[in-house]
């Protein structure tokens, strides 16, 4: 949870990089919270028919389309991309099977050109405890 909860801070935040971790947390999180707003609409009547989520979930979806692009970009900064590559998706079927190739790759070690590594970064802030 405190995965997503940092997602959400850094809300419209497209610098820097995001870990493996932190953005497969949110991912999960995010469609957790996703489903809840859909049984949500039903549970309420809120659902359209014919397409099973209303209201509540298309306002869920829409606030969290901002924090979900800027962890996607911050993920690939992370293993030294352009967060312009999002826009490989946009090529049928190889392109979507290559942006989740991207998201599960590991971190570039050390520093590049988008900031330092999280990972290490984290450990050093685990010695200084």
């Amino acid at each position: 949870m405190k995965w997503y909860l940092k997602v959400l801070s850094q809300y419209a935040d497209f610098n820097g990089r995001a870990r493996r971790k932190e953005y497969w947390m949110f991912v999960l999180f995010n469609m957790i919270f996703a489903v809840v707003a859909m049984l949500l609409d039903n549970a309420l009547g809120l659902a359209m028919e014919n397409i099973g989520y209303g209201p509540i979930y298309g306002i869920y979806i829409l606030a969290m389309f901002i924090p979900g692009l800027a962890v996607a970009v911050r993920r690939l900064h992370d293993i030294g991309k352009s967060g312009w590559m999002m826009f490989v998706a946009l090529i049928p079927l190889v392109g979507s099977i290559w942006l989740l190739v991207l998201m599960a790759t590991g971190s570039q070690e050390g520093s590049n050109e988008y900031g330092d590594n999280p990972k290490s970064m984290e450990a050093g802030d685990l010695l200084d405890n």
